[in-house]
């Protein structure tokens, strides 16, 4: 297990800054996934990490030890790092032992390294088969086995589910993830995807504009953004104009007991809450809104209502049971809002 940090680092293709003193420390055998929209400098920062670019300022270290610097930079052949791309570009010419085996020394070969790294990948018994003979899952695993074998002090994944189709892509992450925490890599998870992110990482940090914006355990990041655009960006968002006065917010939902982001000092702000937060009644009871039902997105593990209030706002609510959904367009409800909402 090695620690990752990153420490100030800057790096600009010519008048592009694609990073701008981007802060990460990553733990030893944990998985931090790099959280952000396309051109935020995520891929820039996975290139520095592992040696296939400089960086113009700051400094990257392994386990304490200075791998890249202005003008002290390790070859990425020393730094002994792996990656894993986003499609798996393994040796079509070799069988999945020998694509696993590559860059394995005889010893560790006879210790059956590749037998005990493709069983944690769920592959035992495709030794021989060849890259074409295999799923696009399946090429991933090896893929990933093959950055696991020669125990690498850090995993570099490059947005490598990317390819996969929805379900294969969730079923494979968890196995991969399984396979990193089994064998303590310290691992680092580059993706745009925010389930993808939330649901494995051990820590998540959002990138945008060259900047590590936060970082933190997933359910932080999701239930205390930093600023209104991770709050956006991280998951589904309902904003609604509120009236502060000390821990509690007055919205068209009624009064939100309410927790204040940095810098929030204004009494007049607006509030976030996620659509989990919304629960949808039948109207009548004295302690709920009333709204009408305008749009129903069915997404098979659950539905989100768009709901429009009295004053015109509208909201979304979760369901979490859409099979049993009795609501349609038009339908009038009442609205309760569950735990407390953010200010900002």
């Amino acid at each position: 297990m090695a620690e990752l940090r990153i420490g100030g680092v800057h790096k600009a293709y010519g008048p592009v800054r694609a990073l701008r003193g981007v802060d990460l420390v990553v733990r030893p055998g944990s998985l931090t996934a790099v959280l952000g929209p396309s051109g935020c400098g995520k891929t820039t920062l996975l290139r520095c990490v592992a040696g296939f670019e400089a960086v113009d300022a700051g400094e990257i270290r392994i386990d304490g030890r200075t791998v890249a610097a202005p003008g002290a930079a390790v070859p990425p052949e020393r730094r002994r790092i792996t990656v894993v791309p986003q499609e798996g570009a393994l040796f079509p010419h070799l069988s999945v032992r020998g694509n696993v085996a590559y860059g394995l020394d005889r010893s560790a070969r006879r210790a059956g390294r590749v037998a005990s790294i493709l069983e944690l990948v769920g592959l035992s018994g495709f030794e021989d088969r060849m890259p074409y003979h295999l799923s696009g899952g399946q090429q991933q695993r090896v893929a990933v086995a093959r950055a696991l074998a020669p125990r690498p002090p850090v995993v570099l994944l490059d947005e490598p589910f990317s390819a996969l189709d929805a379900a294969l892509r969730s079923e494979v992450r968890h196995d991969v993830r399984q396979a990193l925490r089994a064998d303590g890599a310290t691992a680092v998870l580059v993706t745009h995807d925010q389930a993808e992110a939330l649901s494995i990482a051990d820590e998540v940090a959002v990138m945008r504009d060259g900047r590590i914006v936060q970082s933190g355990p997933p359910e932080l990041v999701y239930s205390s953004p930093a600023d209104p655009w991770v709050a956006g960006f991280v998951g589904e968002a309902v904003w609604l104009r509120a009236t502060v006065d000390g821990d509690l917010a007055r919205t068209s939902l009624g009064t939100v007991p309410v927790d204040r982001a940095a810098g929030t000092a204004a009494a007049s702000t607006r509030v976030l809450l996620r659509p989990e937060q919304i629960d949808v009644v039948p109207l009548g009871d004295a302690s709920t809104v009333a709204a009408a039902v305008v749009r129903r997105d069915f997404q098979g593990h659950d539905a989100l209502l768009v709901l429009r209030l009295a004053d015109g706002t509208e909201v979304t609510a979760r369901i979490f049971d859409p099979s049993a959904l009795p609501y349609a367009l038009g339908d009038r409800v009442g609205l309760r809002v569950r735990g407390r909402a953010r200010a900002f």
